[in-house]
């Protein structure tokens, strides 16, 4: 399971995190295994964990699947292939030795966890996770937004400059159509929003003046879909902007805006979800674009706001599931 230790614990007493075994010559001997899983085009496979369990390792972080070699394993790699399977369901082939973290546990003692690298380029919408909040994929630039610990980080940054992703990797959003789409389609930019209400108070986040959209003007919390499911995006945004922890079982589509800008614009479609539930208080994660969050009344939305935003919460106040805006341009 994703608690470190080098034996089991029972179940009323967990672990605080990674235990170190040290060899008779004061070497720490790796007593747990965690997996880099990529998908050689430059996304990683990271887990959210719980941030409200107690004694939980790492609460609320990003970090790699694994855990605490058992009896039962014989090698490390054992370790961490039933890891993958207890916590994910998740086989992955061709699992190797990458290198040693060595990280400091809750109780300041120096840890040493094996790393085991290897290519899986699955969705991880599919995987039933049985602990932890989410999986998802996520590309270095967005690690510095992420909470995680520092040495994760450094990790999966160096494995990150090690293996580039090869140039063609990126696709894009908007632009020339495969040869494998219907003739005339255009793509269309997806774009997620969490529609948070509380005692009649909807949460808006003032964005930063040097923003590239919107500057200076009020938003809910958004971020574009990339290579995930709508609602994992959601959760994900929610949790790197905001320290929002949500489950996606609790959100519900509640509008959808198909809109286009400026004719020259790819159309974009913005999906609004309400969350039924959240964990935490709105926080400042991305201070370089949102500089402010506040509860707003939803019949005195403020000024500026962004125009697609305040006819989605005009829609859903009054109970319609569709907006189009800007297609008479």
């Amino acid at each position: 399971m994703q608690s470190f230790s080098p034996l089991p614990s029972p179940a009323d007493e967990p672990r605080p995190g990674p235990v170190p075994v040290s060899a008779p010559d004061g070497v720490i001997v790796p007593m747990n295994a965690s997996a880099i899983i990529h998908d050689g085009a430059g996304r990683y496979l990271l887990h959210l964990r719980d941030a409200d369990k107690p004694d939980i390792w790492e609460p609320g972080c990003w970090s790699l699947l694994g855990g605490g070699r058992e009896p039962q394993d014989r090698t490390l790699l054992d370790t961490v292939v039933r890891e993958l399977r207890e916590e994910a369901d998740l086989t992955v082939a061709d699992l190797e030795p990458y290198a040693v973290e060595h990280v400091t546990g809750t109780d300041g003692a120096r840890v040493s966890i094996q790393l085991f690298s290897a290519r899986w380029n699955g969705d991880p919408d599919r995987l039933p996770l049985t602990e932890g909040v989410m999986l998802a994929w996520v590309r270095p630039e967005k690690f510095p937004r992420m909470r995680m610990l520092q040495s994760t980080r450094t990790l999966l940054e160096r494995h990150a400059a090690e293996h580039p992703a090869p140039a063609e990797s990126p696709v894009a959003v908007a632009g020339p159509v495969s040869a494998e789409t219907p003739s005339g389609t255009v793509l269309n930019v997806v774009g997620v929003h969490l529609y948070l209400e509380r005692d009649g108070r909807v949460l808006l986040g003032l964005r930063h003046p040097d923003s590239a959209y919107a500057g200076g003007s009020w938003h809910v919390l958004a971020g574009h879909c990339e290579a995930e499911a709508a609602t994992v995006c959601l959760v994900r945004e929610a949790y790197e902007e905001a320290g929002l922890v949500i489950d996606p079982a609790d959100v519900e589509l509640v509008h959808t805006v198909h809109m286009r800008d400026r004719p020259a614009d790819p159309p974009r479609i913005q999906l609004y979800f309400r969350a039924r539930g959240w964990e935490g208080a709105p926080e400042l994660r991305e201070p370089d674009k949102c500089v402010r969050w506040e509860w707003w009344s939803a019949e005195g939305l403020p000024d500026p706001i962004v125009p697609y935003t305040r006819a989605a919460i005009e829609g859903i106040r009054a109970g319609r599931a569709y907006t189009e805006l800007g297609w008479g341009c």
